[in-house]
């Protein structure tokens, strides 16, 4: 009995893994379960055991890539000894995501790519716009501390470096490289110390 979990778990991993890259590298639309199941090395009926639906896996891969860029903020926070590094973290995990070795390279937000591909009100997309508002949550926070309880000004710098961290990722995923969150990164700088 332990040993069929953990070969319904390793299948489940797998598929997501497969799903993970597949979605990625070719978009939600263009990944089928045939693909899917045969990159994860298991058979189909191993999917409809784990996964209800290509649109439950579709919900999977996307909660596992918001946890994926909390891990990575976290390892930068970790490392955050002042208040403007913290603020900055922030950027830094959304260039540790750009600098991953992706088979077909970098294309940008995995997240925003999929909700580009759902339709509006999908269960999907309201995932995606949650990781957004809670990474702006984030910077929020660090911000009202940097401005020693100013809320009215850490809500307005926040909703500036989101659009700065989306428009910068959006940038690095078309030239494929992380070179625009590094810009970023010193625009941020310079805004927090004007």
């Amino acid at each position: 009995m332990t040993q069929d979990k953990d070969s319904q778990r390793s299948a489940k991993a797998r598929l997501l893994e497969a799903a993970s890259i597949l979605f990625y590298n070719d978009g939600l639309a263009a990944s089928g379960i045939d693909h899917i199941v045969e990159r994860a090395g298991v058979a189909k009926k191993s999917l409809y055991n784990n996964f209800s639906s290509k649109a439950e896996l579709i919900a999977t891969y996307i909660e596992a890539r918001h946890a994926e860029w909390l891990e990575l903020y976290q390892l930068r926070l970790i490392k955050a000894d002042t208040v403007q590094d913290k603020i900055i973290s922030v950027f830094l995990a959304y260039q540790d995501h750009a600098e991953f070795a992706y088979e077909k390279g970098f294309r940008g937000c995995g997240l925003l790519n999929a909700a580009a591909e759902l339709p509006v009100g999908a269960p999907g997309r309201e995932a995606v716009r949650r990781h957004k508002e809670q990474v702006e949550e984030i910077l929020k926070s660090h911000l009202i501390v940097y401005f020693q309880g100013n809320a009215e000004q850490a809500t307005q710098l926040a909703t500036h470096f989101s659009f700065l961290l989306e428009g910068s990722i959006s940038r690095a995923g078309l030239e494929g490289n992380s070179m625009r969150l590094t810009q970023a990164i010193q625009i941020a700088i310079t805004m927090l110390k004007s």
